[in-house]
């Protein structure tokens, strides 16, 4: 469901971020010590990011633990640390980014941006399927935005995001890929123990979820996902 944002809402956004920049001197500037930031849309990319990255930036997310994506709007805050982050990596398609990633990063020129959703073999929803292989603007709407519940989809999503970090900090490139390295073979390890468990299972197959946010898992390990409730509608379900 596509969020729409009104102008004026995110002008007066701006200003109070402004204000709170004026007002705050020194104190609202990065003290030359600490961290750079990196920005991420949501908390499932803080862990890749941080699990990579280590100690050498400091992680924040812009939709805050425990927030809906589709409905959150950023605080002013927020918008003062985007300003003062070294880099922004997004997820793909979820509605936040849909509805503010344009207006976010005309705000912010200098900022770099990085996709990691980049070579994920997307799934599209039923509706308007012709136009969803598109870019983020126009239909890409109509994909499955939960790309990070997979194994497969979280390999991509560490490579693109180690990439991402040796672009932006080139220095530390041998740091990055050992820390890389160890989050990729803990993926993989828990890939196996998922199919070891899921060979030797005779049962059903098939598992029901309230919202469809694990189709990519589901695909990955040949599962049934049955979701109580798709596209805001909650299904009927036979007695």
């Amino acid at each position: 469901m596509r969020i729409q944002i009104k102008g004026a809402k995110l002008l007066l956004l701006l200003a109070s971020s402004a204000i709170i920049a004026a007002c705050g001197g020194q104190s609202s500037k990065r003290n030359e010590h600490e961290k750079p930031i990196i920005t991420v849309t949501i908390e499932p990319q803080r862990y890749f990011v941080e699990a990579i990255a280590g100690d050498k930036f400091n992680v924040v997310s812009m939709v805050p633990k425990g927030a809906n994506h589709e409905t959150y709007d950023p605080i002013p805050q927020q918008l003062v640390s985007l300003g003062e982050s070294k880099a922004y990596f997004r997820i793909g398609y979820i509605s936040f980014e849909q509805a503010w990633m344009d207006r976010l990063m005309k705000n912010t020129p200098h900022l770099q941006v990085f996709d990691t959703s980049k070579g994920v073999d997307l799934i599209l929803n039923h509706e308007d399927t012709a136009h969803a292989h598109g870019d983020h603007e126009g239909h890409s709407h109509a994909v499955e935005p939960h790309i990070w519940s997979s194994a497969t989809n979280a390999l991509i999503i560490a490579q693109n995001t180690y990439k991402a970090l040796c672009a932006i900090d080139k220095a530390n490139e041998s740091y990055y890929l050992v820390r890389y390295d160890s989050l990729r073979k803990h993926i993989e390890h828990t890939d196996s123990i998922i199919c070891k468990e899921l060979t030797h299972s005779t049962g059903s197959k098939s598992f029901m979820i309230y919202h469809p946010a694990l189709s990519y898992f589901a695909r990955d390990y040949g599962l049934h996902q049955i979701a109580i409730e798709e596209a805001a509608k909650s299904l009927r379900l036979p007695i």
